[in-house]
């Protein structure tokens, strides 16, 4: 017998089941042109998955209800598979608030198709509680209702009973992080197909990241193959945020073979829709399908950026931007991408001089904007910030208890900081109120991580696009953007060349004086700190330094940790510097700062989640530190 299955590959829109459910109408209807047999959907289709507390209100949960009772009314001459939430009003979670499920319903003919534990769904039973994750705070597993009904989780995992043709088939139903097997002691699919499953269906709402899709395809190729049964993977595409992250979901949608092959998939980030279609009795899928190209890096980078940031926009109602613009390579990237998203016309660049900057910088700026075809202005501030200066210093402060008076004396760094909040506070805010939409947040990955931005200055605006991007990341995006996006030079080659520089001080120079930061080594550093599974710590640093495999731990050139630093005090006092800062004030910064375009592993927000503390070195530090510094 031939089934032919159809993955909805479909945008879904958080906290919007009402425009969900026209567009799960819209692809109902094409999988019933196109004769298919089974409809799968993705993982909370109709409500969308990170949608805050939202999950608290009776209103919308009854809407998600109504809604898929019209889709299973829908359901006529169609099997169709679909995530959503259930609840049960006469239990409670453990928090005290109403029982409720992450939860895949199947339905044909108008009415619904088994369930587990007596109920008339599928519950999903390995629920995520890291990075993003937070399914605990709102749902519960079907692992928790075994214990509280005193059932056998792995009898509970059974196969739906669906008839196809006049014929009966087993599917395994799973609700995405079931599928993700590696760290939990209960294999889901290998449960489900020892059960009797024939093929497994995973419904997935999984978020984007570097090299996820790689390790997916072979995790989901191995189950396929040590099951033995076909598997369908269903993930949905757009973008979701938690407030400090903006996710991207690519879909991927892939049909895998009994084998671990790839027979077909989907294209990343397109509302569309997979087919496939099963051989029952031969056990595997029919011909060969097209297969989705997995972009490597800078491509998928970009691509995740674009469709992210374009997605964002539409979502915010933001039409126009207003860019700082400082002729170094990170205002340049945002700059370029905005206009690239929104049309020049629409982007508003600023060049904000000071006596510190530079000619080059400036004609950076300059042939950048006149590239691009964008709207630009230089707005100089040396006047605006020697009158806040001057403000400052001859202003008496009088001690109101004993009615003494003192002046106030600026240190070189609170000048500096002058320089950027009167950028990014004054002027680039004005102006984007006048011009219209947002201001951008051009900080990246690495000064996100020590600070090395300031409050109220360049760590504001609507979106941090490249805030989860190291340097030299950026500077590969710009490159990429160059040969494969404009193919020309529209970032001006001189930016890959000069030496990054905040320009801020006299010995701020993009000749001689350039930032803090020794890229090509701290950014590797301070991913170690953020982006390790097992969070690097100083004394693995140390650790690694005295056994001579720093480079080979970090990934980059023992050419470059030589030359930065030639003894172990030098290396050490660096070390402690970053580390102070990166666990320090730097904290407060992030907390503080702008949304998060997410795309690696771990970005700032509530996938890396924090609390101000003091600075902490472990006594195996101090201890290597000794032996390191005889």
């Amino acid at each position: 017998m031939l089934i032919k299955i159809i993955c909805g590959q479909m945008d879904v829109i958080p906290g919007r089941p009402d425009e969900n459910y026209k567009k799960i109408l819209e692809i109902i209807s094409t999988a019933k042109e196109k004769q298919a047999d089974i409809l799968l959907l993705p993982e909370m289709c109709i409500p969308g998955y990170l949608i805050g507390d939202l999950w608290e209100q009776q209103t919308f949960l009854d809407d998600c209800q109504y809604y898929a009772e019209q889709i299973i009314a829908a359901s006529q001459g169609i099997c169709i598979m679909f995530g959503n939430v259930a609840f049960e009003k006469d239990k409670l979670n453990e928090d005290g608030r109403l029982r409720k499920y992450n939860a895949a319903f199947a339905c044909q003919d108008g009415k619904i198709i088994g369930g587990y534990m007596g109920r008339n769904f599928i519950i999903k039973n390995s629920l995520p509680n890291y990075r993003e994750f937070d399914d605990y705070r709102y749902f519960y597993s079907l692992q928790k209702l075994c214990a509280e009904e005193d059932a056998v989780v792995r009898e509970a995992l059974q196969p739906l009973k669906v008839t196809i043709k006049g014929e009966p088939i087993k599917i395994g139903l799973m609700i995405c992080e079931d599928g993700w097997t590696e760290n939990y002691h209960l294999n889901v699919p290998q449960t489900l197909a020892d059960n009797g499953a024939e093929i497994l269906f995973n419904l997935s709402c999984s978020p984007y990241s570097l090299g996820k899709n790689k390790k997916r395809n072979k995790l989901f190729s191995a189950q396929a193959k040590e099951a033995g049964v076909l598997l369908v993977y269903c993930n949905n595409v757009g973008i979701q945020n938690n407030g400090k992250n903006v996710f991207t979901y690519d879909g991927f949608s892939t049909a895998y073979n009994a084998d671990g092959t790839v027979n077909a998939s989907a294209e990343m980030y397109e509302d569309t829709i997979l087919e496939c279609t099963w051989d029952t009795e031969a056990g595997h899928f029919v011909g060969e399908g097209s297969i989705a190209a997995l972009p490597q890096e800078p491509e998928s980078i970009y691509k995740s950026l674009r469709y992210g940031t374009e997605k964002f926009l539409h979502q915010c109602g933001i039409k126009k931007m207003t860019i700082g613009l400082s002729g170094g390579i990170d205002s340049a990237i945002t700059a370029a991408m905005y206009a690239d998203i929104l049309g020049a016309e629409n982007v508003l660049l600023i060049n904000l001089p000071s006596v510190y900057n530079s000619e080059t910088t400036k004609n950076i700026a300059y042939n950048l904007a006149k590239n691009l075809g964008a709207n630009y202005a230089v707005i100089p501030i040396s006047h605006s910030c020697e009158h806040t200066e001057q403000q400052l210093t001859s202003t008496p402060i009088i001690n109101m208890a004993s009615g003494s008076t003192f002046n106030l004396e600026l240190s070189n760094i609170v000048k500096e900081n002058i320089q950027a909040r009167d950028r990014g506070a004054r002027i680039i805010a004005a102006a984007s109120a006048v011009f219209g939409g947002a201001f951008s947040c051009n900080s990246n990955k690495a000064e996100i991580t020590v600070g090395y931005c300031t409050f109220y200055g360049d760590i504001c605006g609507a979106l941090a696009m490249i805030g989860d991007l190291w340097k030299h990341q950026v500077y590969a995006l710009g490159r990429y953007m160059n040969e494969e996006i404009f193919k020309r030079e529209i970032i001006p080659e001189e930016i890959f060349t000069i030496r990054p520089s905040a320009e801020l001080a006299s010995t701020q120079t993009v000749g001689t004086g350039g930032d803090p930061l020794i890229y090509e080594y701290h950014d590797y550093l301070l991913a170690s700190f953020v982006e390790n599974w097992h969070k690097t710590t100083p004394a693995d640093i140390l650790r690694w330094y005295k056994a001579g495999t720093l480079a080979q731990e970090l990934g980059c050139s023992e050419e470059v940790i030589a030359n930065a630093f030639p003894t172990p005090a030098e290396f050490i006092a660096d070390l402690e510097r970053w580390w102070k800062l990166f666990a320090g004030f730097s904290v407060a910064k992030r907390i503080q700062a702008p949304p998060i375009m997410s795309i690696t592993k771990r970005a700032f927000g509530y996938d890396h989640r924090e609390a101000q503390l003091t600075p902490y070195f472990s006594r195996e530090y101090y201890k290597l530190k000794e032996e390191l510094l005889k």
